[in-house]
Order: structure tokens, then C-alpha cells, then sequence
């Protein structure tokens, strides 16, 4: 019973570092378009 834990355990966090890592380096967010400074009103400030 105790493998079988650990073997679940295992895979699930192998699976959290593989989507971690593939949201990280490959899938990666667009930029935004909205630019900060002069008189745009943006509230960056």
C-alpha cells in the first residue's frame, strides 16, 4: 500500500514540475500593449 503512495506522489509532482516548466519557458503570456508615462492616465504611478 505504501508504493503505491509513494508512486502517486511521485508522478504527481513530477507532473507539477513538467507544467511549471512548460508554462515558464514555453507558453509565455503576451506583453501588455498599454504603455506607462506622459499624460495616457494609465495610474501606473
Amino acid at each position: 500500500m505504501n508504493t503505491i503512495i509513494q508512486n502517486i506522489l511521485v508522478f504527481v509532482a513530477i507532473a507539477f514540475a513538467f507544467i511549471f516548466l512548460i508554462r515558464k519557458f514555453i507558453w509565455k503570456k503576451s506583453k501588455s500593449k498599454k504603455v506607462c508615462g506622459g499624460d495616457d492616465g494609465c495610474g501606473c504611478h
